[in-house]
């Protein structure tokens, strides 16, 4: 099969087209620019287009489909010519589904947690030698790639991301993939840029949950009042399996699950956490695996790359990132941290940085959502605001969203890292949270802090 990929350069897209070529396609691609590791890891396999930009040339009927990504816009010269020649035209999703409509789809939605619950059952999977199709949107330790397609595993496991499908399709991805299984992690407001009410953004889930094939299954965390009420009133003849979080401890800063076997130590930690583990158990004992083959397996899984990440650790003090951006995830990564160093100050970085999270009617979502640390920092560029096309926002704005007093706000990248490479790490434990890198941060010498 002959396939071409606008914007290839994607971190989802370069992974989809790996796996492609790893199955014997054919496989062409264009884009405008491609950075690491996607620019690497295209030209390892010989995949890197030869030059930059768009050429309607390269789209011929000889080609079998085109898979458009979400950074091409609807103008593109490639995609004009596809649709001029009549080239079948994919987005990212639909091709995913159409390389796996013949297997047992396993789809992980939710505001948050679907890639650390997808890594958890990938980790189980790969523990127990058990060969499955999967697509993550994180690099994981032991895995090359974070897309793999092949023709004869019995399983497909998917992250459901509820963002759009592509330039030409404003569906969400996850309405796409009909899952045979599916889980529903929680629902807290987010993507304000295409879902401007809660409602039309829970709405979606909803949507979700009704593609869920007749007799398939949502395992939904009941703890959460929205997912509980959208699954509930949902009827689709589906069977209906709530998880919560498990039972735990922590003692000498190390988490211990309780199992029917007594305490188990785990690497991850956090309510958040330990709330995925128990959804995603729930999920490999519907694909196989045994509650004490799950509990053996689990026990080694030390997270998904970006996510609660150990970058530093020394006798006294720990650094960890995170990718955290919406407010739900902020408060609970902050909350985590917190537990697990209850004797430790806090310093919590939080660098607002989304389209969402530098709007200013979106801001007052924030509320709470750094009061569990003892030092609060949230770092924002006006720069970003400006490319973003958003009204400005102020220092004023931001202090009355988080209401906490004692916020500590910096807009300049230099001062920022003045005031985090001044600081004392004795005793304490410092948590940077961001879907950036707060202006050009280098986390290598943050490590050097400590």
């Amino acid at each position: 099969m002959n396939v071409h990929f606008i914007a290839i350069g994607g971190a989802a897209m370069h992974n989809l087209a790996i796996a492609l070529h790893n199955k014997g396609y054919l496989v062409t691609g264009s884009d405008d620019t491609i950075f690491d590791p996607s620019k690497s890891r295209l030209e390892a396999k010989g995949l890197l287009p030869e030059s930059f930009g768009w050429f309607p040339e390269k789209i011929t009927t000889n080609l079998d489909a085109i898979v458009l990504g979400m950074h091409a816009k609807s103008d593109n010269p490639e995609l004009l010519k596809a649709q001029e020649l009549g080239v079948k035209i994919y987005s990212y999703p639909e091709f995913l589904y159409e390389q796996c409509k013949h297997k047992t789809r396993v789809v992980i939605g939710g505001s948050h947690g679907k890639t650390t619950i997808t890594s958890m059952i990938l980790h189980v999977m790969h523990y127990h030698d058990i060969d499955v199709d999967y697509m993550v949107g994180a690099q994981l330790e032991g895995f090359d790639v974070m897309v793999k397609l092949t023709e004869d595993n019995d399983f497909m496991v998917l992250e459901g991301d509820e963002y759009l499908s592509s330039p030409i399709d404003r569906r969400p991805k996850f309405h796409l993939y009909q899952p045979n299984i599916a889980l529903l992690t929680g629902i807290a407001w987010d993507h304000i840029n295409v879902f401007p009410t809660l409602e039309n953004y829970v709405e979606q889930f909803s949507i979700f949950i009704d593609s869920i094939t007749k007799g398939g299954s949502i395992t939904y965390n009941i703890e959460d009042a929205t997912v509980k009420a959208v699954v509930e009133n949902s009827e689709n003849p589906i069977r209906k399996l709530p998880y919560d979080t498990p039972e735990y401890i922590i003692k000498d800063g190390e988490t211990l699950l309780e199992t029917s076997d007594g305490l188990m130590p785990i690497e991850v930690f956090g309510k958040h956490n330990l709330n995925n583990l128990s959804g995603a158990k729930w999920i490999c004992q519907q694909m196989g695996v045994d509650e004490d083959d799950f509990y053996e397996a689990i026990s080694t899984f030390k997270g998904a790359s970006k996510r609660l990440e150990k970058i530093a650790e020394s006798s006294k003090s720990v650094v960890y990132k995170d990718f955290a951006h919406s407010p739900s995830k902020v408060k609970a990564t902050t909350m985590a941290v917190k537990e697990q160093y209850s004797q430790r100050k806090l310093l919590a970085c939080l660098e607002l940085h989304t389209y969402s999270s530098l709007n200013a009617e979106f801001l007052k979502e924030y509320q709470g959502a750094l009061d569990a640390a003892d030092v609060a920092v949230v770092f924002y560029s006006p720069h970003a605001v400006e490319i973003k096309k958003l009204d400005a926002v102020s220092h004023e704005q931001i202090a009355a969203a988080f209401k906490r007093d004692d916020l500590i706000i910096y807009t300049d990248p230099k001062d920022f890292k003045d005031y985090l490479f001044s600081q004392d790490m004795m005793d304490k434990a410092l948590l940077l949270m961001s879907s950036g890198n707060y202006g050009g941060l280098d986390f290598e010498a943050v490590k050097g802090l400590i």
